[in-house]
Order: structure tokens, then sequence, then C-alpha cells
């Protein structure tokens, strides 16, 4: 089987050790999520594996005829339509097409030579072999999957925004399907149902794949294997995101075990020698204290703070009724966002606002914090609620102060108490020094959050507050919002973070706001159930046409005598074709129930401890995943009419 093979690359900047002897192996079929803090050099680390960038040691190996595709974080595009853009990807297979054309032609005129038709046959068959009569096919189900309309087709390039120009990047990529796929945050501007939708492509995925990502969920749901950059080396973990969170934490426990145990050891070894050093037992004592000298200890990674400020300076309490929204429409000009939208949001309630980009999510938080009013309907706060509000901007951060000087001035607490804060939030030792001004965008994001939890206020509103942080950081913002003892309404794509943190969900969809008493995983199992509830009595209304014959084979039965032996030979047909609709049934259903077997032995923990049987349950599920989608296919086409 191809594979990717990294083998022992290192990387530094000047005297800045970046990553040294990382090695890792991704096989096609496999997919590889790269994770780490921001700044561990995952980016560099793939664009050493590319050969964009230059390792200082170590070698990559690679198939040479393997096609490879890449998404990095900056997008750049030409100038022409979208639709040009994505048939660029295609221009070798446009190519050939040209050329058969033109082949055809010459052999349609006479000039059918032996050399030409063979070239033609060599031409046919690898026009054929790049799958290029569904070129059109798959530009449009990668561009309407990844959010892209029939207008936007048409459009031009030039005018899209920086967040439309990575989804580009990422569609052209995925239409070639290269043998390696390398993906840099590829869920970066994608709206939950566009992560979904990529999810499901990349798990039928037939190639290998390796992608940085700091979306759990999404890794969750896509990785086959964890490649885990931390303190200049990798570790690879034989599972996805959560498989590897579990085995990462059994290993700090046992070497937290192993620690505490050495550190007894050190005790009584110091005790020992202590107490003999001058006596009759000084030799022995000296031959402890070289053991004691020779002694690899061991070090322990930082242990997690915890945001206990809470405890001890609470928010002030305000009434039951935080907020409500009655009936409230918003509207630009001409353009409605939403409209007759009504919610309620309880005293203590964590309340996740999910839906499409373009609902209004940012429009609805808007409005109740007051930066807009409504243009019809109301907004209530209840009384004594002060709203703190994350709005991504963080225009209350001081740029020339440090980060200990912002906290020390703006809340008048003490150093130690200051340095606890911070350190909950990924700020230690000598980084609460550093310059606001000269902190990354994520940086900047963690200190504005910080802020906002220290103000004393009892309702946060919240906009994507983990946008642009890191795995560690998003587990600070939820360890502080959990501990949070006041009422929050949140907007995020995050699902891990919002399944984790919220009690209700709410979901904006074609401008009308429903309900859901439960984390994100509830919401998204009641939305699935309800889906189905609905679809099925449109299936049945479609198996029970399929069952009558239509108008025109009635007419053709009733036909005169002269036409009979055709009539008996369409009514043949007719019922070969019931036949065969529900045999095409029973094995969707077969399928379906086996799909469900599989994913109750993924779901049991005995067998996630096994990576091996994992992925091959995985691969089964995938498989199975497929054989429906074709059976489905089956399905479709026997349910067309008869010519």
């Amino acid at each position: 089987m191809r594979e990717l093979l990294v083998d022992g690359l290192s990387k530094s900047f000047g005297t800045l050790e970046l990553f040294s002897d990382v090695s890792f192996r991704v096989a096609k079929g496999e997919r590889a999520g790269l994770v780490g803090a921001n700044g561990a050099g995952k980016t560099t680390l793939m664009r050493c594996i590319l050969g964009e960038e230059e390792a200082d040691s170590g070698a990559v190996k690679l198939d040479a005829a393997d096609s490879i595709g890449y998404v990095e974080q900056q997008a750049s595009l030409g100038a022409g339509t979208l639709h040009d853009e994505f048939r660029d990807a295609f221009s070798d297979i446009f190519r050939l097409a040209e050329k058969k054309k033109e082949l055809e032609q010459s052999i349609g005129r006479g000039d059918a030579d032996e050399e030409r038709l063979a070239e033609y046959g060599r031409i046919a068959l690898r026009f054929e072999h790049l799958e290029g009569y569904d070129v059109e096919s798959r530009i449009r189900r990668v561009a309407f999957g990844l959010g892209f309309t029939d207008e936007d087709l048409a459009g031009g390039v030039a005018h899209l925004s920086g967040g439309q120009k990575t989804r580009v990047c990422l569609a052209k990529a995925l239409l070639r399907e290269p043998d390696f796929l390398f993906l840099d945050e590829p869920t970066n501007h994608l709206d939950i149902r566009m992560i979904e939708w990529l999810e499901e492509f990349l798990r039928g995925y037939r190639g290998g794949v390796l992608l940085i990502s700091h979306d759990r969920f999404f890794l969750d749901r896509v990785a086959t294997k964890i490649v885990e950059l931390d303190h200049r080396t990798a570790t690879v973990y034989a599972g996805n995101y959560s498989y590897y969170q579990k085995v990462r934490d059994e290993r700090r426990a046992a070497l937290e075990s192993a620690y505490e145990k050495q550190q007894e050891k050190i005790r009584e070894t110091e005790e020992y020698i202590r107490r003999y050093k001058a006596g009759i037992k000084a030799k022995q004592a000296r031959g402890r204290q070289s053991q004691l000298d020779r002694m690899e200890r061991i070090v322990l990674p930082p242990e997690k703070a915890r945001f206990n400020y809470f405890a001890f300076h609470p928010p002030g309490e305000c009434a039951e009724r935080v907020v409500e929204v009655e009936d409230a429409s918003a509207a630009f000009g001409n353009h409605t966002v939403f409209s007759h939208v009504s919610m309620l949001v309880r005293r203590g309630d964590g309340v996740a606002i999910v839906g499409a980009n373009g609902e209004g999510k940012t429009t609805l938080l808007r409005l109740i914090v007051g930066e807009l009013e409504p243009s019809a309907g109301d907004v209530k706060l209840g009384s004594r609620v002060k709203i703190g509000y994350f709005s991504q901007q963080h225009e209350g951060l001081h740029k020339e102060r440090t980060v200990l000087e912002e906290i020390l001035y703006e809340f008048g607490m003490d150093e130690e108490t200051a340095r606890g804060c911070l350190g909950a939030f990924l700020f230690r030792g000598d980084e609460v020094e550093r310059v606001i001004g000269d902190l990354s965008g994520g940086e900047q994001s963690r200190l504005a959050f910080l802020k906002l939890m220290l103000t004393g206020a009892n309702f946060l509103v919240l906009d994507e507050p983990t946008n642009h942080l890191d795995i560690p950081a998003k587990e600070a913002v939820e360890e502080a919002l959990m501990a949070f003892p006041g009422t929050f309404l949140v907007v995020s794509h995050d699902r891990y973070f919002l399944d984790k943190v919220a009690n209700v969900t709410l979901e904006l969809e074609h401008g009308k706001l429903t309900r859901y008493d439960g984390g994100y995983l509830y919401y998204k199992e009641k939305k699935e159930t309800q889906e189905a509830a609905e679809a099925l009595p449109e299936k049945e209304t479609t198996a029970r046409k399929a069952e009558q014959p239509s108008d025109a084979s009635s007419k053709k039965k009733d036909a005169p005598g002269g036409n009979e032996k055709r009539v008996a030979a369409l009514n043949v047909s007719d019922e070969k074709r019931d036949e065969l609709l529900r045999r095409a049934e029973a094995e969707i259903a077969m399928a379906e129930a086996e799909l469900k077997l599989l994913e109750h032995e993924m779901n049991d923990p005995a067998l996630q401890q096994n990576p091996e049987e994992s992925r091959r349950i995985a691969e089964e599920y995938a498989a199975k995943e497929a054989e429906i989608e074709r059976r489905y296919e089956k399905w479709g086409a026997l349910m067309e009419p008869s010519p």
C-alpha cells in the first residue's frame, strides 16, 4: 500500500528549535490529525513535508506518481468567474477533451489511419480513467456542499471575502480527489452544515489525509490517527481525538504516579544523606549522593490551572428572566434578516445559538446588547442584569500595556491573584510581561475573554469566543464558562465547545428560532429524529406511487389488438420493475440495519481501546455508507418511468 513516510524531520530558526526527530506515516485511506498548541510548529512541519520549507534534517518519502492537494490558510485566486476557477482544477482533463474532440472530427472525415485510431484509443481511455464525463457534476457537488450557489458560480472571484476564497481553495483541492490531501485548518470560515458535509466527504475519501485542526468534534468524526506535536517532538495515537485524549490523560496519570514515587525516593535518600554524611556511614551516604546526582528526574508538564476567581468574587444576582425577545424582526434596508423571533433566557442558563452563516445569529446578539434596534417587536432585559459582550474586536484592550498591567490596573487586584487568573488563561511566567500589542490574535482573544469574565457581568453575550484559539486555550475558556455562576448566550460553530458548556440550544433557521432543552448532541439527535419522521410520509407516498400504474401505461393496456404483443411486453417489464424495486428496498433496509450494528460497535468503549479493531470497524462503516448510497442510486433509477 502506498504511504506518506515522515522520517526524523527537524527544524530550527536560529537558536529556536521548533521540532526534532519527528517521524510518522500516513497510508492511503488513513486520515491523520496534526494537533498541538499555536506556535508548536504544525504549519511549518506540513510545509516541510510538502517541500515548501526546507527541513534541517530527516526525509519525506512519497511515491512520485502520487498526486497531492494542499489547502493552506491564506488563499490566492485568479481573476475569472468562480466556475472558471473550479474548471481550472481540471485543466488537464479539458485539454484531453479538446484533443479527443479534434480526433473524433478527423476520424469522422475519414482520416482514420491506424496511428490516429490508436492515439484516439489512448486518449479516450485516459479521459474515461480521469472520469472526464463527470467533471461538471463533481464541480457542482463540491461547490454546493461548501455553500456556493449557481449565482456564485457565474460571478467573479475578485469580490469574494477571505473566508470564501479559502472555501474555493478547499473545493479545488477536493475536486481532483488526489492521492494525498494536506489541509491546514480546513474548517475555518465554514458553518456547521458545511463542516458536516466536509466530514462526510473525507470519511469516504480513498486517499490519505494529513490535516491541522483545532476543531475537536471534526477530528473525532474524521481522524483515524492523531499526531501530537508538543515539546518539540511528535507522538502518534492510533484513533480519533477522543481516543487520543483518553490515552494522553492515562499517560499523564501514570507519569504523575511515577513522579510521586520518585519524589518520595528522593526525600528518603536526602534524609539518609543528612543523617549519616558525617558519621560512620559517611561512605554509604556519599554513595547515595552519587545515585541521587545520576538520577534522571521526571519532569511534569504544567498543570492545568483552574479558574476559581468566582468562588471569591461572584457576580451580582439578577432577575429570573434575564432577557426576553418578543416577536422581534431585524432588517437592513429592504433585506429582512429574520422576523417574528421570540426567546426567553432564564437565570443560570448556558444558551447556544446555532444556524447557517447569514441566518442572523450575530444580528440577534447585537439586538440583545443594544447595538441595534429591532425593526419590529421588543427586547427586554431583566432587573439588575449586567451585560458583558465579547465581539471579537477586542476594543477594550490597551495595546501599550503589558498583560499583567492590564489586569492590575483594570481590576485593582493584587499581583498574586492577577497572576493566578492569567495562569488559568495560559499566561504564565514571563509571558505576563509581554506587551499586548505584540500578542497574536488568539492571545489577545484569551486576554479579552479573561477581562470579560472579571467585569462582574452576570450575563455574558459571546460571539464566536473560541475563534483563533488553539485547543488548550479553548479548554481554558470552557473551564471558565463552566465555573461561571451567571448566565451566558453564545454563538459558535465549535460543536465540541457548545456541547460541553451549553444546556439549551436555539436553532435559527429560515428566520425561525427553535428551542432544544439540551446541549449540541441532544439538539442534533432531536433534529435528525424530526427530519426522519417528516421524510417517512414522503417515502411512503413515493412507494405507493410506484405500485400504481401510470396513466400512460393504462392507456397502452387499452390499446387495440394490433398492439397486444407490445402491451404484454410492457406489463411484464412493469411487473419485473416492481419486483426489482421491492428487492432494492429490502436490500437498503438490510444495509441500514447493518450500519446501525456497526455504529453500536464503534461506540463500544472496549472496542475503542483496540486501535486496530477500531480502524477496521471505521473502514467497514465507511464502506457500508458508500454501499447504501449506491443502493439508493439504483433504487432511484428504478423509480424513473420506462421510456
